[in-house]
């Protein structure tokens, strides 16, 4: 027996993907429903060899699924969360609105797949920030190990993390610099074409942007609150993938030998780290796979019990689209669905 499925969000590029997964990992669908807002009803996105209609949020019955991906605005998923779990499906929400609401499971299923036992409190299960996400697939197993203390990350996040819109000012930038066009931003605040810029989402009081903020209480809830991390989110000129440097320290020795071995058994992990000049990951390699990679695994000579690692990942697959999938798989696996309302 399979499940009734819906896809909010579903003309958008995570929303595409999450159609695009469920048919990829055999999810076990019975139904399948598209879900957009009123100006987007009709559009056709595909599911496997399907084409699927999208219909209108405002008049579709939830009450007919067990189960709703959402990927949609923050605001959009303030109002709406609440009313669909409320007719009985399971609400898995990638938008930021409800990732630190307490009775909101945030849940990355190779890290914390025991939350989700909380989703009967509101019928809502968050899916994490993408930097998040593929930051914690490969933090858990070492702190598993050595307990960590401190963890400094730069982030360089591609355009693809600011939607189509940004996928598109890249592009069309870039197209505008050879052909000797105009390069004025809309989406982001400078040039991202030939650009990086340091500066991810909206500057809060302590200088730090909430993209910053984001990741680390984000990992707080969902790994460890007493790990101290510090982070510098950067948008840099890459379609798709987001790419991590990041510094551990730990409470306890671990070498790199060792970390490279825990995390090779590790879910959800490939290590792809040879020490010649093409042994490593990068997002364009990482595009349209699965698996959090890591590479450049060595030791901080500066600092004891210190290591520094390379993270890179699919920013719309394991950063959102996937990990929402895998959500609904552990709470398949986990009895949990068609039971919220009872």
């Amino acid at each position: 027996m399979g499940y009734r499925v819906a896809v909010v969000g579903a003309t958008g590029n995570v929303g595409r993907e999450m159609l695009n997964i469920l048919e990829e990992v055999d999810f076990p669908v019975d139904e399948i429903h598209a879900i957009a807002s009123r100006k987007s009803i009709g559009v056709e996105v595909s599911f496997g060899d399907r084409i699927l209609k999208c219909k209108d949020v405002e008049t579709f019955d939830f009450s007919r699924v067990d189960v709703v991906l959402m990927s949609v605005s923050g605001a959009f998923s303030r109002e709406w969360a609440p009313k669909i779990a409320r007719q009985g499906p399971i609400v898995i929400d990638n938008s930021s609105a409800w990732r630190m609401d307490p009775d909101v499971p945030l849940i990355v299923p190779e890290v914390n797949p025991e939350a989700a036992d909380g989703v009967r409190k509101k019928g809502i299960i968050a899916n994490p920030n993408c930097s998040t996400a593929q930051l914690v697939v490969a933090l858990k197993p070492l702190h598993d190990e050595a307990r960590i203390k401190r963890v400094v990350v730069s982030t360089y996040q591609s355009v693809s993390g600011a939607g189509k819109e940004g996928m598109d000012e890249l592009w069309d930038q870039t197209k505008a610099i050879y052909m000797l066009g105009p390069t004025a931003p809309k989406k982001f605040p400078k040039q991202i074409a030939f650009n990086v810029i340091p500066f991810i989402g909206a500057f809060q009081d302590d200088g730090y942007t909430d993209e910053e903020h984001k990741m680390w209480n984000e990992t707080h809830k969902i790994l460890d609150p007493d790990i101290r991390l510090t982070v510098t989110c950067v948008r840099v000129p890459v379609m798709v993938g987001h790419s991590e440097a990041v510094n551990i320290e730990f409470a306890e020795a671990i070498s790199d030998d060792e970390a490279r071995e825990i995390l090779r058994e590790s879910p959800g992990v490939l290590v792809v780290d040879k020490r010649d000049d093409t042994g490593y990951m990068t997002p364009k390699e990482a595009q349209g796979e699965f698996a959090v990679y890591v590479s450049r695994i060595r030791m901080d000579h500066t600092q004891p019990n210190t290591l520094n690692l390379w993270i890179v990942s699919d920013n719309l697959r394991k950063g959102a689209a996937l990990n929402a999938v895998q959500i609904a798989q552990l709470c398949a696996e986990r009895g949990l669905l068609n039971k919220v309302a009872a």
